[in-house]
């Protein structure tokens, strides 16, 4: 089976994750992909598969004769996508021959390549996108996908490997897929997140990341008779966000630069509320973000009164380069299988983070690998069926760099 049509399979299983769960997994339903994949998977001949209580799925695949001795390598995708846009009832598209040009998704989207550039390199190909009323789910069920059909590969194909660990986490797009997989029993030496975007990523340096929130607690009486009373909880908000330097949002930034990104903003003259994600890769820079956030809410309490302005702070994950560093042969060998396969590997920084940031500080180095995919967490979501295929090639190059 291709990587592509085990995609449209699972794209249609609803696994959005929830912020606002304090479950885990955050949302019942990805248990019905967590399933579907034990029973692929033993199917397949993966061994010891198991589906944890928390809905981590994982198997081990032995060794090949011969290659007993090998390093343990494992790959890891996440069930779970992302609450940003609706993810029930995905309805997968095939356009095959893809023409080139712009696609009316309905729903009033257009995929256009003015928009999404990298649609010109998928011209002739087999474009997978969804029908413009849900994403599509690639990110990342695509890498999913990629990592069973280099399975299902090396078993039928008697391919020379290591021992490989895999692994499918819940709850990956709020910040939380790497929390509950058991490293013990998971068994790699290194491990791979399929993960990223264009097929010749490799990530490696990834954001410092933290949600902010801000709660304001207004003073309210009659207007008519407001003066030297009355606080506002809504201009607060207003003023906190004016506050921030107004060049430092995702829509101005790129590369190694940082943000403030308002995710989330509501109330009225009693109350408001302000959430915030704040991102950074050098962690000096991140570290006066923080401050910045911190200096805010001591200034408007001076102005306005102890207690108008609270403001919590979650950490979500930090910059996985300095775990990556010391073992960079997991690059090296990755840019290797790219190359061979007539792919240009692209080490540029995520501006985003992976399982495999939170996965390398607890001791499993663990870069980030492309999946094909683009325009993910919204309607505009695309892969090409050939590039999964060559993501694929991909892995089973890199699993017999390390049977070597």
């Amino acid at each position: 089976m291709r990587a592509y049509e085990r995609l449209v399979r699972y794209a249609k299983v609803y696994t959005t994750s929830d912020p606002d769960s304090e479950t885990v997994p955050s949302t019942e339903r990805q248990f019905d992909l967590a399933r579907l994949l034990a029973d692929e998977m033993k199917s397949l001949g993966i061994k010891d598969v198991t589906v944890t209580d928390k809905c981590y799925v994982t198997g081990i695949l032995p060794a090949a004769k011969g290659c007993e001795d090998a390093a343990h390598i494992g790959f890891i995708a996440h069930m779970d996508t992302a609450p940003d846009y609706a993810g029930e009832n995905v309805h997968p598209v095939l356009h095959e021959n893809y023409d080139g040009e712009a696609i009316d998704l309905g729903n009033d989207l257009v995929l256009d390549p003015e928009n999404f550039p990298d649609l010109k390199e998928m011209k002739g190909k087999t474009l997978i996108t969804a029908d413009g009323t849900t994403l599509l789910g690639a990110d990342d069920k695509a890498g999913i996908a990629e990592i069973m059909t280099m399975a299902e590969s090396l078993v039928s194909g008697n391919i020379p490997h290591g021992q490989i660990s895999i692994a499918f986490t819940p709850d990956e797009e709020i910040g939380s897929g790497a929390a509950w997989l058991d490293l013990d029993a998971f068994a790699a030496d290194y491990a791979y997140t399929v993960d990223g975007g264009y097929k010749g990523e490799i990530t490696y340096e990834t954001f410092n990341a933290a949600q902010a929130e801000f709660s304001i607690t207004g003073f309210a009486v009659h207007p008519g008779s407001a003066k030297g009373l009355m606080v506002n909880a809504a201009l607060v908000a207003c003023e906190i966000n004016s506050m921030l330097p107004a060049g430092d949002i995702p829509r101005l930034t790129e590369g190694y630069e940082g943000f403030f990104h308002l995710c989330d903003m509501k109330g009225d003259v009693s109350r408001a509320s302000m959430t915030y994600i704040v991102r950074d890769h050098k962690e000096s820079n991140f570290n006066a973000r923080l401050d910045t956030l911190h200096h805010i809410e001591k200034t408007l309490n001076e102005k306005y009164g102890e207690g108008t302005v609270h403001l919590t702070i979650k950490m979500q994950y930090k910059n996985m380069e300095e775990m990556i560093r010391p073992c960079m042969h997991l690059v090296e060998n990755a840019k290797k299988v790219m190359l061979g396969l007539g792919v240009e590997p692209d080490t540029s920084p995520v501006r985003g983070g992976t399982d495999g940031s939170e996965l390398s500080f607890r001791g499993l180095p663990c870069p980030n690998l492309g999946t094909g995919g683009y325009g993910y967490h919204g309607p505009y979501e695309h892969i090409a069926a050939e590039d999964m295929d060559t993501v694929t090639d991909i892995l089973l190059g890199i699993v017999k760099t390390y049977a070597k």
